[in-house]
């Protein structure tokens, strides 16, 4: 009978601790004040000033590859550089392109070809330069633009067929 007591108290201990550690766990840190339970719907200052801030870095890299427009415009388009380039353009097997690319941010990134024959792969630095190859197309072609790490800002290309 001496160890059912035992084995009970202990039970009844442990009973205890768990609703000890229960209570602490899901206790208030702010009881008695009201707490608000519907997120807010307008956007934080600093996200609408990050998102202004994207919007102006990529009119500007549009804005530098059509200085450079060396043709009949195939394919082009803007992207954060951390969210990259990975496109597949439809292009004419064996024909000659020129790709344009320009990064306004900070950092760089990696340009590379699958498959490799088709371009150079080339750093592309964050800091406002055009960077220009010609390609030749290859069935299926896919290029690819990754950041480096810390890389900021917004990546902008454009294919252009070349002249004749």
């Amino acid at each position: 009978m001496t160890q059912v007591r035992r084995r009970s108290g202990i039970a009844g201990c442990a009973a205890v601790a768990t609703a000890l550690v229960l209570a602490s766990c899901t206790s208030n840190a702010h009881e008695g004040k009201a707490a608000s339970r519907t997120p807010s719907t307008v956007p934080s200052r600093s996200a609408a000033a990050a998102k202004a801030n994207e919007k102006r870095l990529t009119d500007r890299a549009q804005a530098a590859l059509t200085a450079v427009h060396s043709g009949q415009m195939v394919e082009a388009g803007a992207e954060r550089v951390t969210d990259g380039i990975h496109t597949e353009p439809h292009l004419t097997t064996d024909k000659t392109y020129h790709l344009s690319l320009v990064c306004y941010g900070s950092g760089s990134a990696r340009l590379t070809y699958k498959p490799a024959s088709a371009g150079t792969a080339a750093t592309v630095p964050c800091d406002q330069s055009v960077v220009q190859q010609r390609i030749t197309a290859q069935k299926p072609l896919r290029i690819d633009v990754e950041a480096a790490p810390g890389a900021t800002g917004v990546v902008a290309w454009q294919i252009d067929a070349m002249r004749r």
